[in-house]
């Protein structure tokens, strides 16, 4: 994205960032962010920013392992800040599946990829988190696939989980949005 924060980045007139709060406000009981730059202007938002606390740079975990530390909730729903069109109903199909298989994480998949970003923990994962990143571990489907996890369809609404790394994703999204006016794009 240029070196732009890509929260902060605008996709029809707002940032990336308003889109998946309005998408998630309804669905979830409390808001954070996690954010290492732009601090101030994500707290304009009015939501509670955590920075990392890991000195060195453990990516989306670092920013789960916030969530979990800092929930006051039994469960924490995580979602990158670059997916706007994400499902109004994504936390109650994964919690659904993830008390029917009595899992401690329920994890995005569609049309056979998975998306371990896009989840449902349970608060309870948090010490087995920690090990796994303080003996170096760092990638997001490698430490789920050591819990209890399971996976939920989405290929429904495959086009909720497309992230937007570079402005020519953006573009292209938008392309689509209005060539869809139709309606018929399943958000």
């Amino acid at each position: 994205m240029g070196g732009l924060d890509k929260g902060l980045v605008l996709f029809r007139q707002q940032p990336l960032i308003t889109h998946v709060i309005s998408r998630l406000i309804a669905q979830v009981d409390e808001i954070t962010i996690n954010a290492n730059r732009e601090i101030d202007a994500y707290q304009s938002l009015g939501y509670r920013v955590v920075q990392d606390e890991m000195a060195d740079f453990a990516g989306p975990l670092a920013g789960i392992q916030l969530g979990l530390k800092y929930t006051g909730s039994e469960y924490l729903l995580t979602v990158p800040c670059d997916s706007p069109l994400l499902p109004f109903d994504l936390a109650a199909r994964l919690q659904a599946a993830l008390l029917e298989h009595h899992a401690d994480i329920a994890i995005v998949s569609s049309n056979g990829h998975t998306h371990p970003v896009f989840c449902l923990c349970r608060k309870s994962v948090l010490p087995s988190l920690n090990d796994y990143l303080s003996h170096g571990g760092r990638k997001v489907g490698e430490w789920q696939q050591r819990l209890k996890h399971t996976y939920v369809d989405f290929s429904d609404c495959n086009e909720a989980f497309t992230n937007l790394n570079t402005q020519q994703d953006l573009m292209a999204l938008e392309a689509t949005l209005q060539n869809q006016a139709s309606g018929k794009l399943h958000i």
